[in-house]
């Protein structure tokens, strides 16, 4: 039995977990790309509780970055980077309810080299940038384009291949009112370039309007913790995902369910504001559904508790707290 059999998902979700009708979203059929997180983009496609649907995403740059000899600084438009697929209506979901997404698989498509990662100037985690403003000049800008496969993974070099590890690195819930960059990680979800957040998981988002409106895309193949230079292994995916619908769990910030651990996730500038964030949720939950006295809980994640650094590059920093399942058991409610 798949451990998503006894999941939250499947254990308070609308569908209990059952697949339902399966959906595709194509290139053609998406058409615009959004580079926008928010209420206020006409839905693309209208599904039930249960339903599958495959996702034909782009990488971080539309695909604009074909060579090893192109120049970013020429090609790309910032801040239209990350295009999302979306958004995808949810019928019955209302604002305080969750939107709990089950990533299926994520698979390279298009022609080899099909991944990409970049030097960008004055974007990433070594470097001045405009928010950390300093008078050094920018790094030289380089490319790097990679063969990537399921089977044989990220060819690095001919003596270095990584494992194909894909995740996706921006999904999320539409914002109550605000019209958010795709770049930007928030309550919401967004761009949290989470590796947990990977075929198997069961990602849980804030529904914060009519339809919960799902957007998600800029999936990678590989990451390291904290995306260092700003650009991880992007590629374009056929990206399948459940989604299911858990009503009046209202939740702060999205939380995170594998095999082994519950995770919760906060973003913020600076970074230990994210870990006080992801924290303080875990503790919340803790003490609200699995009988943990709060105090107790804060003392026990003192000495069991894992923090996984998603980005240190964005807008917003992203780092998920976590404890294993086996410590705290199910939830009681």
């Amino acid at each position: 039995m798949s451990w998503v059999e006894s999941s939250i998902m499947a254990r308070r979700g609308v569908a209990a977990g059952r697949a339902g009708r399966r959906h595709e979203i194509t290139e053609a059929a998406q058409g615009t790309y959004h580079y926008v997180y928010g209420p206020f983009a006409s839905p693309v496609l209208t599904v039930e509780p249960g339903d599958v649907i495959s996702c034909e995403t782009h990488d971080a740059f539309e695909g604009r970055i074909l060579h090893e000899t192109d120049r970013p600084s020429e090609i790309l438009n910032f801040p239209f980077l990350n295009p999302q697929n979306g958004p995808i209506y949810v019928n019955g979901a209302e604002r305080g309810d969750c939107l709990a997404v089950h990533i299926h698989s994520i698979r390279p498509r298009g022609p080899q080299p099909v991944g990409t990662t970049c030097v960008i100037p004055e974007f990433g985690g070594l470097v001045g940038t405009g928010a950390t403003a300093l008078l050094n000049s920018p790094l030289p800008e380089r490319v790097k384009k990679l063969e990537v496969t399921v089977e044989g993974g990220v060819k690095w070099s001919d003596t270095i291949t990584l494992p194909y590890q894909p995740f996706i690195g921006t999904i999320g819930t539409s914002p109550q009112i605000e019209a958010i960059s795709s770049l930007v990680p928030d309550y919401y979800g967004g761009n949290m370039d989470l590796p947990d957040v990977a075929p198997g998981s069961v990602i849980y988002l804030p529904v914060n309007v009519p339809g919960a409106l799902l957007f998600l895309g800029d999936c990678h193949a590989t990451q390291g913790d904290g995306e260092l230079c700003g650009v991880a292994l992007e590629h374009p995916t056929h990206t399948v995902v459940q989604v299911d619908l858990i009503k009046g769990w209202t939740l702060a910030w999205p939380r995170l369910e594998t095999a082994d651990f519950f995770m919760t996730i906060g973003s913020g500038r600076p970074m230990e504001d994210a870990a006080r964030i992801a924290y303080r949720e875990l503790v919340r939950w803790m003490a609200a559904e699995f009988g943990f006295d709060e105090l107790d809980a804060y003392m026990l994640l003192t000495q069991c508790g894992r923090v996984r650094l998603g980005n240190m590059v964005d807008p917003k920093y992203t780092l998920g707290a976590s404890i294993l399942k086996s410590i705290v058991g199910e939830a009681r409610v």
